[in-house]
């Protein structure tokens, strides 16, 4: 007995909401790991480091910071653990309250940051340059700018 098989119709909202999920994912890996093998960072270390060098003083409560990257506490207790052994981050206290902890960018963080920026930044290009012409780029981030949230930030991958 043959089998027909019948080709699923996928809504256009589910298939541009999957295909996001997996253009996300996928470029994420890429981009991480040419950032790793280049520089020692994932791209969770870098954002990291570019959020705090952007902070008044180069710091942030630890709350704010795992907010900022929509990590979840224990999710930013391990980022910074490793950017602290790294010497890239430090544990800071709070003059005047002593239950708040800050995470602070050290000098070597700012400067491994700036090392990386480049090419990072090289690569993000590269890789929208090779599958997309200018304008499509700049629908992309139009249309991508419409959901919730996403306007909302500095779109920069470079320490200011």
């Amino acid at each position: 007995m043959t089998q027909v098989l019948t080709e699923q119709v996928v809504e256009p909202a589910v298939q541009a909401w999957t295909r996001l999920l997996r253009a996300s994912a996928s470029t994420t890996r890429l981009l991480s790991a040419e950032l790793q093998e280049e520089h020692g960072l994932t791209i969770n270390d870098y954002e990291a480091l570019l959020v705090l060098s952007r902070a008044e003083d180069r710091r942030l409560k630890r709350v704010e910071l795992a907010r900022n990257l929509m990590l979840t506490p224990s999710g930013i207790t391990r980022l910074l653990q490793g950017l602290e052994d790294a010497g890239l981050v430090e544990r800071a206290s709070c003059a005047t309250d002593l239950r708040v902890t800050y995470a602070k960018l050290t000098d070597a963080g700012l400067e491994k940051l700036k090392a990386a920026s480049g090419g990072h930044v090289a690569s993000i290009r590269s890789l929208f340059e090779e599958h997309f012409a200018d304008e499509e780029i700049r629908a992309i981030a139009e249309i991508l700018g419409k959901l919730p949230g996403v306007a909302d930030g500095d779109d920069s991958c470079e320490p200011t």
